[in-house]
């Protein structure tokens, strides 16, 4: 476990789950001291006193680098607030130059390839991780990483003239609920599940 990881286990431990569960979106579980978080149409359990999260192995093995710590931190932090409905691009956040750099670049252009000629394929996919459909682009997704902070992927399907090409979107509220290290944790979560 990282040293983030033990930090954001602490902070949780300290905060009223009422609290959290009004906040984040989740519900606690007394008995086993335990909040249920719905995250890409999956249930995960986060216990307290052992400092375990048990669920989906995709997520908690092959994406783990990416969940743990968003989850955690999204039950610290999060705020009682609803989405905007403003979309808004990772660049367009504070700071979100950061997702277009190096090792931080989303993998846009490989989900882009998975799917340039089938939407429907798109669509089944995002359907298995719990995606309501969106009205953009050719084909268009609503996932929901955590419970307030929605994340949209738009598909344009390749033709004779363009190639295949796939934007991630934030509800402009995201910002609200997560710093941008978390956000770059969710959106690249989002993407892999998407193409996995």
């Amino acid at each position: 476990m990282s040293v983030g990881e033990l930090k954001a286990w602490e902070i949780l431990k300290t905060l009223t789950p009422d609290d959290v569960c009004k906040r984040a979106g989740v519900q606690y579980d007394p008995a086993i001291q335990g909040y249920t978080l719905h995250s890409m149409g999956r249930d995960f359990l986060l216990t307290l006193k052992d400092e375990q999260i048990s669920g989906d192995e995709l997520f908690l093995k092959r994406l783990g680098y990416f969940f743990r710590l968003s989850a955690l931190y999204y039950l610290n932090s999060a705020i009682d607030i609803p989405p905007t409905e403003r979309l808004i691009k990772p660049s367009d956040l504070k700071g979100g130059q950061l997702f277009f750099r190096g090792s931080h670049v989303l993998p846009l252009d490989g989900l882009a390839t998975k799917f340039a000629t089938n939407a429907d394929n798109f669509r089944k996919k995002g359907h298995d991780l719990g995606a309501e459909r969106a009205q953009f682009g050719d084909a268009a997704l609503r996932l929901f990483p955590f419970p307030k902070i929605p994340v949209y992927l738009i598909l344009w399907m390749q033709d004779e003239e363009f190639t295949a090409r796939a934007d991630l979107l934030f509800d402009s509220s995201s910002e609200m609920q997560a710093p941008l290290d978390i956000l770059w944790s969710v959106a690249m979560m989002t993407v892999l599940a998407m193409m996995m």
